[in-house]
């Protein structure tokens, strides 16, 4: 998985989102400040094809809607706005249909801006978009790559809002549970990472490592130019790939990792990997 997913284009002319403090949207009238918040909003490189194609399948989705503008339209938005959500979830689209066996997982789990005529006017679209590819809320145990094959299913929608209730192929944010360790100190990300695993849920839900590192206000502070990826990212991923192929899949091990700026270290593939270790227990088990 990828965090911030979308964060790859990022509107330095648009005004700050809604999802910023009221001192920030105020200093970033000034456009020097908006060039610094995009050095710090972008945590991906790649456009959602490029994820696709490098192996990501989970996609961690904030939106937002546009204040003063006209109209419902919703766009993802990390600090500063990115593209529209609807054309997001167009080019997603047109890779599954070019590749029936793949599955992949939407978590909506930030909204800003948005009442329920927006949820509704969302929810709308992301039918629009995926159709009978949408897998339906079923028992998590059941969800296999043979069921999804079986059903024509690609898409997984996780909608961390109470109106899922009222769609069948919304799964709540409760089943897709992301513990945040909120750390720029890569040891205490580790030990988090190595808890939140033996805390996980043993049946019923899937289960996210977000193995990032968040800067403080002093971080952004003492580095502003330099951005997140050459502050926090470049030095730390080594260590934290490390941890990931320590990992074992399966019951109480790890499921769905993510990472900021994936295509620096072989991340997906690494990940990807790991499916070999549950490969091999199958084997001795026969």
């Amino acid at each position: 998985g990828s965090h911030d997913s979308f964060s790859y284009w990022v509107d330095e002319k648009a005004p700050v989102g809604p999802d910023q403090a009221t001192a920030i949207k105020r200093l970033a009238r000034i456009s020097l400040v908006r060039k610094i918040m995009k050095k710090w909003s972008v945590t991906q490189n790649l456009t959602f094809k490029e994820q696709l194609e490098g192996g990501i399948r989970y996609f961690d989705l904030r939106v937002s809607s546009k204040p003063g503008e006209v109209g419902q339209e919703i766009y993802f938005i990390h600090g500063l706005f990115g593209i529209k959500v609807w054309d997001g979830m167009k080019e997603m689209n047109s890779f599954l249909e070019q590749h029936p066996k793949e599955v992949i997982f939407l978590d909506f789990n930030h909204f800003y801006a948005m009442d329920d005529g927006h949820h509704h006017y969302l929810i709308n679209r992301i039918h629009s978009a995926f159709e009978s590819k949408l897998c339906c809320v079923e028992c998590v145990e059941y969800v296999t790559l043979l069921y999804m094959w079986e059903k024509k299913h690609q898409v997984l929608i996780f909608y961390h809002h109470p109106l899922h209730q009222e769609y069948p192929f919304l799964w709540p944010g409760n089943k897709m549970p992301a513990p945040w360790a909120n750390t720029t100190n890569v040891h205490k990300l580790l030990q988090f990472l190595e808890t939140t695993l033996g805390e996980r849920s043993r049946y019923g839900t899937f289960h996210v490592s977000q193995a990032i590192l968040t800067p403080r206000v002093k971080t952004i502070a003492r580095h502003l130019i330099r951005g997140l990826k050459n502050t926090l990212v470049h030095r730390n991923l080594p260590m934290i790939l490390n941890w990931v192929k320590a990992q074992k899949p399966g019951v109480m091990g790890v499921n769905i990792i993510t990472s900021d700026f994936v295509e620096l270290v072989d991340f997906a593939a690494t990940v990807i990997a790991l499916n070999d270790l549950l490969l091999e227990e199958d084997e001795s088990a026969t």
